[in-house]
């Protein structure tokens, strides 16, 4: 089988959708010739072995975190032509090309719901947000329902589609973590000392990119009301992005982007995701697979496996003297860290495995040359 994957996010810069890239690409290699269309990010592009990458340079636009890249569509026409199936990843300048030429050519076009894109858009600006929220809803349904078939990560995506209405249809294909790789750490001390804190410090965590709809600032301002009591408590930042939405001190560490995120995760005593929207967030669970108890808030399907008091804490969106009592909260209380974060362990480990999601990708893909 000949698959295309186009995509406006890769790596080597990491988000959400180059880390499943980075997490699918070599299992459905094992089966499938793969080229993939992508932007041409600074840094070194790691080897997928049985994977073509095929990168176009950045352009001068931007949209919050994110740079495009213009794509070539000749060379992009070449490879879709002799293609079985299009997947599909983001809606734009390369996405948005790579559907159009797979429906000139008749070509199925899969893709996977990352965001709801209207909402990702609106959170992410500043100012004009009822009008980009407009534009975007009406632009992503007349992109969806050119597709064949549509992944979803959860029940509720589908249903918020389908009540925009997109009328591709739909699969629920929930994301899922490599527990061989995110695993709970030996030593809790010596994971902090790895790279380079001192043991006795208290790690409150984030991983992912820095964005406006990530919403660091109101974890700042929780953090900073947390270390008036709690003095020897830190903030460990792991991503890039508009690092000016959280400046770096001497109490918080700004690490940038990893290729390996693991050992930072098991440094942490708490990861905190304060985001406005989200969809999976894949981040959370990673955090959960590392046995972290996490501090989140109740966006996307993070409802479905995040319950308040069990397996972490849930706080609302942009309430900073919420997240800061809760924070405040775990700091003292070392065991309640360590029950909620097995407990977050374990409902990876029975309901999210990743064996389980690249499976269900492959057998939908297939089943076009059947």
């Amino acid at each position: 089988m000949k698959l295309v994957i186009t995509t406006d996010c890769f790596l080597p810069r990491w988000d959400g959708i180059a880390r499943f890239l980075s997490e699918l690409l070599p299992g459905l290699a094992q089966t499938m010739q793969i080229t993939v269309f992508a932007p041409k990010f600074p840094g070194k592009l790691p080897i997928i072995r049985g994977v073509k990458v095929i990168r176009f340079p950045l352009g001068t636009m931007q949209f919050g975190d994110i740079v495009f890249s213009k794509p070539e569509k000749d060379v992009m026409e070449k490879v879709i032509k002799d293609a079985d199936v299009v997947f599909n990843q983001t809606i734009g300048p390369v996405g948005i090309a790579g559907i159009r030429i797979a429906r000139k050519h008749r070509k199925p076009v899969v893709g996977f719901a990352h965001s709801i894109e209207w909402e990702l858009v609106s959170r992410a600006l500043r100012y004009g947000r009822w009008f980009a929220r407009t534009g975007v809803r009406w632009f992503a349904r007349h992109m969806y329902n050119k597709y064949s078939l549509l992944f979803v990560p959860s029940k509720e995506v589908e249903d918020i589609l389908t009540g925009n209405k997109i009328r591709t249809k739909m699969e629920v294909v929930h994301l899922g973590v490599n527990l061989q790789q995110f695993m709970p750490p030996k030593s809790k001390a010596a994971s902090k000392k790895k790279i380079g804190i001192a043991s006795n410090k208290r790690v409150v965590g984030f991983c992912g990119r820095i964005a406006r709809e990530k919403d660091l600032p109101t974890l700042h301002e929780a953090f900073k009301k947390v270390q008036q009591k709690a003095h020897n408590t830190v903030l460990l930042i792991v991503g890039e992005g508009l690092e000016k939405e959280i400046p770096a001190s001497r109490s918080v560490l700004r690490v940038g982007r990893q290729d390996n995120v693991v050992p930072f995760l098991q440094a942490m005593d708490i990861f905190v995701l304060p985001s406005l929207t989200e969809t999976s967030s894949l981040a959370t669970m990673e955090a959960m697979a590392v046995g972290l108890p996490v501090v989140v808030t109740p966006v996307g399907n993070i409802r479905e496996y995040v319950v308040d008091g069990k397996n972490g804490l849930i706080f609302p969106r942009q309430k900073v003297n919420s997240l800061a009592e809760k924070l405040e909260y775990l700091l003292k209380h070392a065991k309640l860290r360590t029950q909620l974060g097995k407990e977050a362990r374990k409902t990876i480990a029975g309901h999210y495995s990743w064996q389980t999601t690249i499976e269900k990708i492959k057998k939908s893909l297939s089943s076009f040359t059947s």
